[in-house]
């Protein structure tokens, strides 16, 4: 009988070993994390507080009640699932209540079926959303004076980046020596030392370093040799994203000899925490990003960047809106923690973004009024438009041309991918002396296996005077112009077989060191993200305006890791022009900062409110904003944007610190928000909230009834009314004139025509929106408050009319 048992046991042993491969999981528990804890569990007082108190994670009812958490944790997986079959690699109970395990599918089903488990979702990888822009939007005169001048601009506000590392000894993360900072009281973050050099990653002006790499450990994804096993940025994109928002101020930025302006952060004197979760090779997993944002709440970040996102909508859930990512990120914004998340690189394309829920701030990237742009004269008298940072040919005198098509070294180079200009040792440095070498754009530009810096020094090595990178051939995106190829041809003398004999083509090219300022701008880039928002997997159109704001995110200057390899053109240098919706967040995080220094009490989406509603839908020039498109032959254009593009338009940093009124929204708004989405099940939201909803939830609200600065109806079906309501964040009663403008295919009416608002208090207005026709794509317009003290608010307003 005994050895039957056994053997019993062993089957029951065997297969949670052998059956299927392990893969990284985060389990959501019953329970309260500590910021939602009001009490209950015997011996245990309550943790959660008030979103204008400062939580103190040093407390005893905090530290008891999170180790109790933990306990709990290992005590469900020890009494489930037998040792060494598993790993559990972080415990979450600040932001939400559960862990995250490396197991095999066959025990995440057990664990699904347990008691006191709500969700199991498999992890899923993330991916990088990969200066001038403070005179660009006005910060040096118009905000920063407001709050004691660029040296005090944003003190004491700490902005967590969760991105990959820093380079703690770039000028921009310098401690100030004249001026030094000082301690930050409510932030409570450790540092990591660095294991080479043994020194803190640490100055007063990075006041937090630590790095999450459980999950990529446990995945087989993590090389310590090459992603270093510390905040150490290897990739160069988490120390550029750290510039933008909090750099200091002033810092050169010198390259090859030249320099190209001064760089600052948007908030300069805003410290710095780091929370590393991406990594050179692969990028990173969601749930090393919700160990890092859990951490960081906790440690008590002010702001948090996250120029990351994941690679597709959830799969696990019925709507975009409920994953244990933006469950976490859910949180934070409870906990006060005002979030802005790159909106994805995946234009010009609609439903592409990547960050979904209206708790966050997703920011779509724009092409400031600075362009760097060289010219070509060619020998014929011709001159072409190009793009380029570097000095004139010498003495701005003609040189001759010379293909590396016409100057490879033997029959056995045309092996080799020779006329991208990667290896000197292919081409003939006796005949490019002294001419400009042509080379030619292929796709491995695209692919990053090759690059301008490599061609730089390809032509520095055999002694060219200078080089142009020419598309030869048509690839989407770039433009084909046969002037320079035909003239090089029918210049170029060749032999019976072919061969180049005598060279005449001549060309000069001109100086592109100085950048030049255009009205035609902000722009929407290319790459930048387009709505609209998602609201599932199979991509059905959501309530929500997504984007949310349009910030400068194409060819950003910013701090670089030497050692950093995202960018092939900047290895070894310490600034890096870079472009993405990974550049755009930042801005918003470090100008969020500024407001958030000067109104420390207001709520994330109070900041988020002043930052919508005072943007602008006009460039510089006064004319509608545009976005780049491609045309039908892939050629990029020009074309009138909409919110689906810029969100509420681009941002005002001026404006934004003086908004008048804000729609504000708490916690239980955003709860609302999610139970009143069809289809979704209100255990769902329990389990991965942890939050309940109403019985009537579904019947007395729409997701379009949650109260924040834009109206968006997917789906208008004849006549839908939609109530904001606007608090006044004013000194003075203000009296505010109601307009609306709309597309002719639905009809918009607001009242009451006109409202006063006393200081503090809040007024409601109603949207009556009813559709005229059925055109099948939407129409666009908004919602504009002019008060009679300067202030300006607009709500955009976006719909589509069904029958």
């Amino acid at each position: 009988m005994k050895a039957l048992e056994l053997a019993c046991l062993l089957l029951i042993i065997v297969p949670q070993v052998v059956l299927g491969t392990h893969d990284v999981y985060i389990v959501t528990m019953e329970g309260e994390p500590v910021v939602s804890y009001r009490g209950g569990v015997e011996g245990f007082p309550a943790t959660a507080i008030d979103l204008d108190e400062d939580m103190d994670i040093t407390s005893e009812a905090v530290t008891s009640y999170s180790l109790h958490l933990r306990r709990y944790h290992d005590k469900l997986l020890d009494s489930l699932l037998v040792e060494g079959t598993y790993e559990k690699l972080y415990s979450y109970h600040h932001l939400i209540n559960g862990f995250a395990v490396h197991m095999s599918p066959l025990q995440a089903e057990f664990l699904r079926k347990a008691p006191g488990v709500k969700h199991v979702e498999r992890d899923m990888k993330i991916q990088k959303l990969t200066t001038h822009t403070p005179q660009f939007l006005g910060l040096p005169t118009g905000v920063w004076p407001t709050g004691g001048g660029f040296d005090r601009a944003g003190e004491d506000v700490v902005i967590g980046f969760v991105d990959s590392g820093i380079y703690p000894q770039h000028p921009s993360f310098s401690a100030h020596k004249t001026d030094p900072f000082g301690p930050v009281p409510h932030y409570k973050g450790k540092c990591e030392m660095d294991p080479v050099t043994r020194r803190s990653f640490c100055n007063g002006k990075i006041v937090g370093a630590q790095h999450f790499a459980k999950a990529a450990i446990a995945a087989g994804a993590f090389n310590p040799d090459v992603d270093f096993a510390s905040p150490l940025d290897g990739d160069g994109h988490g120390s550029h994203t750290a510039a933008i928002a909090a750099g200091n101020n002033g810092i050169p930025v010198r390259m090859h000899g030249h320099e190209f302006g001064k760089a600052s952060g948007m908030a300069p004197r805003a410290r710095i925490a780091v929370y590393k979760v991406l990594y050179r090779l692969f990028g990173g997993y969601v749930s090393d990003v919700v160990a890092a944002i859990d951490q960081a709440v906790q440690d008590g970040v002010d702001i948090l960047n996250l120029s990351v996102g994941p690679n597709s909508p959830p799969t696990a859930t019925r709507t975009t809106f409920l994953n244990p990512f933006d469950a976490a990120l859910l949180s934070a914004v409870k906990a006060g923690v005002f979030v802005a998340q790159a909106a994805g690189n995946g234009g010009p394309f609609p439903k592409t973004l990547v960050s979904f829920s209206p708790w966050i701030t997703t920011v779509a990237a724009g092409v400031d009024d600075r362009r760097y742009k060289n010219h070509l004269v060619l020998g014929n008298g011709k001159l072409l438009p190009g793009l380029g940072v570097s000095p004139a040919t010498h003495e701005n005198k003609s040189f001759s041309l010379i293909s590396a098509a016409d100057a490879l070294l033997g029959s056995s180079a045309t092996k080799y991918s020779a006329l991208d200009c990667q290896r000197p040792e292919l081409l003939n440095k006796r005949k490019i002396q002294g001419k400009i070498l042509l080379c030619g754009y292929s796709f491995n530009y695209i692919s990053g296996t090759a690059s301008i810096k490599k061609v730089s020094e390809t032509a520095r090595s055999l002694g060219a005077a200078g080089f142009i990178v020419a598309v030869e051939n048509s690839y989407p995106g770039t433009k084909f112009d046969p002037d320079l190829i035909d003239y090089y041809n029918s210049s170029t003398i060749r032999d019976w077989a072919g061969r180049a004999t005598t060279f005449q083509a001549t060309a000069a090219i001109a100086d592109g060191l100085a950048p030049t300022l255009y009205n035609s701008a902000p722009q929407v880039a290319l790459f930048s993200s387009r709505g609209p928002d998602v609201k599932d997997f199979s991509f059905q159109d959501a309530d929500v305006l997504k984007p949310d704001i349009l910030a400068p995110g194409n060819l950003i200057w910013a701090a670089w890791a030497p050692n950093g390899t995202d960018e092939a053109n900047y290895a070894g240098e310490g600034f890096a022009m870079v472009s993405g919706t990974s550049m755009a967040a930042p801005h918003i995080a470090g100008i969020a900062a500024l407001i958030k220094q000067k109104n420390p009490k207001w709520s994330p989406s109070a900041i988020k409110s002043a930052l919508m509603t005072t943007s602008n839908t006009l460039d510089k020039g006064s004319h509608p904003l545009r976005a780049q498109q491609y045309s039908t032959s892939e050629i990029m254009t020009l074309t009138r944007a909409t919110p689906f593009d810029y969100g509420s338009g681009a941002v005002n940093p001026k404006a934004a610190l003086d908004p008048g009124l804000v729609l504000d929204a708490t916690h239980q708004d955003y709860i609302s928000f999610l139970c009143s989405i069809p289809d979704v099940e209100h255990s769902e939201v329990s389990n991965i909230t942890g939050s309940t909803c109403s019985s009537s939830s579904k019947v007395q609200q729409r997701p379009y009834d949650l109260n924040i600065p834009s109206i968006t109806i997917s789906q208008l079906r004849g006549t839908q009314t939609v109530k904001r309501t606007v608090t006044s964040v004013a000194a003075e009663a203000e009296t505010y004139t109601i307009m609306t403008r709309m597309s002719p295919e639905i009809a918009l009416e607001v009242s009451p025509p006109a409202l006063t608002v006393l200081p503090g208090a809040s007024r409601e207005i109603t949207a009556t929106l009813t559709a005229r026709s059925v055109t099948g794509t939407y129409s666009f317009g908004e919602i504009t408050m002019k008060g009679d003290r300067g202030h300006l608010v607009r709500i955009p307003v976006v719909a589509m009319g069904f029958k």
